[in-house]
């Protein structure tokens, strides 16, 4: 395939297969005009193609405000599913181009009361171009030492407030208590009252003398978002201390920070998808997360996070079990490279959604669940609460019911007492 193709679901009071020409125009050769020197052979090289349309409902008003082209009462807004392709010769496999032609200026034309980007399909170029996961599923679980099972994580809480010797404090207890996983907030990365250099060197040690004791390296995801010479030599302090992960805020540090990140790092990279709802909250604008993961897993993360179960947040369930189940499915059909990465649950997150989270997974553990105050609240202590979430998915595993499984594990019993009612 030398082309790229995109799906969108359009809302349009005009002729639909109009409204998608303009479209098609405006993200390759056109212009409000046609120009002399775009001729039927160069429309033919370079214009993008209208590949299919399917017609959709109705409605009677636009999901989204139409202030310079106002409609006659009684107007039907028509629904559809379009897809679209574009000539690679166009941009060549570059990442931020693609994103300015696939979800650019088209979200602005005046045809349009709503579009939204669905999926998005590369050629193989893009795979011998991008960088793609250095580490991914196989490489976290490697330097982890989690070999099966969800990597069972939690994030640092207060969120923002701690000194570095008060967030070693509760790494500390996190380590003690048998955690998989730590992660930084995406709050905090370099602030004054926690300096990032400080941080590390305060929790690291104890992260290295755990490793001594137990065999085991927990893996904490420092959040080095930030400028590209300063993300560079956080990098490096991490490395050079003996960490195991970095993070990332992806939206504040774009697609080519992560790209040139990629290149120079060591570690994994864990994707944090602050400011999603920017792109999701609304039906008719934005993109999905199947074509939103698809950049960051070609930039070269290696985690992503995809919300969790019954979250707090404004996001259904469904909506959640397909963006992890995007983060498993393979990029590129053989010989190209899957480019899976790990999803990383979170959000309100207890022993509760286990059995759900592991369906919704189709039976698979390749996942980081990360639960703060349903390790942290857990009423026998942090430990408890580590192991709570970690019998609860056992018994998910198995195909036991949570409430049998607790017969038998304590920890899980005060945590269905307490976060389940």
């Amino acid at each position: 395939m030398n082309r790229i193709e995109a799906s969108y679901l359009i809302e349009t009071p005009f002729e639909v297969e109009q409204a998608c020409q303009v479209m098609a125009g405006e993200q390759s050769c056109g212009t409000f005009t046609r120009l002399a020197a775009e001729t039927d052979d160069f429309r033919k090289r370079h214009a993008a193609r209208v590949e299919s349309i399917e017609l959709l409902d109705s409605v009677d008003a636009p999901s989204l405000p139409m202030p310079t082209r106002p409609q006659p009462p009684g107007t039907r807004y028509q629904r559809a599913r379009v897809r679209l392709s574009w000539p690679l010769e166009n941009l060549g496999p570059s990442l931020s181009t693609l994103m300015a032609t696939l979800a650019g200026n088209l979200y602005e034309l005046k045809e349009f009361s709503g579009l939204r980007l669905l999926d998005v399909s590369l050629p193989h170029a893009f795979a011998e171009a991008c960088p793609g996961p250095q580490f991914g599923i196989d490489g976290t679980r490697r330097l982890s030492g989690v070999d099966q099972g969800p990597l069972i994580g939690t994030i640092i809480k207060p969120s923002v407030g701690l000194s570095p010797d008060a967030t070693a404090e509760v790494v500390k207890e996190l380590l003690d208590g048998g955690i998989d996983f730590i992660k930084d907030d995406e709050l905090q990365a370099n602030g004054p009252h926690c300096p990032f250099t400080e941080r590390v060197d305060a929790i690291m040690p104890l992260v290295l003398e755990h490793e001594q004791l137990t065999g085991r390296k927990v893996m904490v995801a420092f959040n080095i978002t930030g400028e590209i010479d300063e993300m560079r030599r956080h990098h490096d302090h991490v490395l050079a201390a003996g960490g195991s992960c970095v993070m990332v805020a992806l939206n504040a540090v774009g697609l080519a920070g992560v790209s040139h990140l990629r290149r120079h790092c060591e570690l994994p990279i864990h994707g944090h998808r602050a400011g999603w709802g920017m792109f999701s909250r609304e039906p008719l604008l934005g993109m999905d997360f199947a074509a939103w993961q698809t950049f960051w897993r070609l930039a070269g993360v290696d985690h992503l996070h995809v919300n969790g179960l019954a979250n707090k947040f404004s996001e259904s369930d469904d909506s959640v079990a397909a963006s992890a189940r995007a983060c498993l499915t393979p990029l590129f059909e053989p010989p190209g490279p899957a480019h899976t990465v790990m999803p990383v649950f979170s959000s309100n997150q207890t022993a509760c959604q286990a059995i759900d989270t592991c369906r919704a997974m189709g039976g698979r553990s390749d996942m980081i669940v990360t639960a703060g105050g349903g390790i942290m609240a857990h009423p026998g202590g942090i430990a408890a609460g580590v192991r709570s979430l970690r019998q609860a998915y056992d018994a998910a595993a198995r195909g036991i019911s949570l409430a049998d499984h607790a017969r038998d594990h304590g920890e899980l019993a005060q945590a269905l007492e307490t976060f389940c009612p």
